[in-house]
């Protein structure tokens, strides 16, 4: 499994908006010029965020984004399964996937389930206010 760029970008939005909360619309071009991303890819995530209802957004004078709920409250599991689909390291895992029929006789299945319930445990146990507390007084870098 490897996280895409589009997945990285959209935590370190997500992060921004949390370190950066105060209750008000954060513009999307504040957000761009501190993480470095270009402008029109943050304009092409944004919907995904808003449409899964992580994010609330203002058009128009005093508008951009903010979280809609506390940083704790945003697990990084949920937001990686929004951006990448799935975190199965293996195709037969994958959400929706039809049983493998190798699956009874395959010696490797069991070795590919618990790494994929280790990862979704892990990201799950990770919040976004994690990511916006600089560990080991490091800044995060994603």
């Amino acid at each position: 499994m490897m996280i895409s760029t589009r997945g990285r970008y959209v935590l370190r939005v997500l992060a921004d908006l949390a370190e950066h909360s105060n209750g008000s619309y954060i513009p999307m071009k504040d957000i761009a010029d501190r993480q470095e991303i270009s402008l029109k890819y943050i304009e092409k995530i944004m919907p995904v965020l808003t449409k899964a209802k992580m994010v609330d957004g203002l058009h128009g004078k005093g508008g951009g984004y903010r979280l809609n709920r506390a940083p704790e409250d945003y697990k990084i599991g949920e937001i990686l399964r929004l951006t990448e689909g799935t975190l199965a390291p293996v195709q037969c895992l994958e959400t929706g996937a039809g049983g493998c029929e190798r699956a009874s006789r395959c010696s490797t299945l069991p070795m590919w389930q618990r790494f994929n319930k280790l990862t979704n445990e892990f990201f799950d146990s990770v919040s976004l206010a994690d990511l916006t507390t600089p560990q080991d007084g490091n800044d995060y870098v994603i």
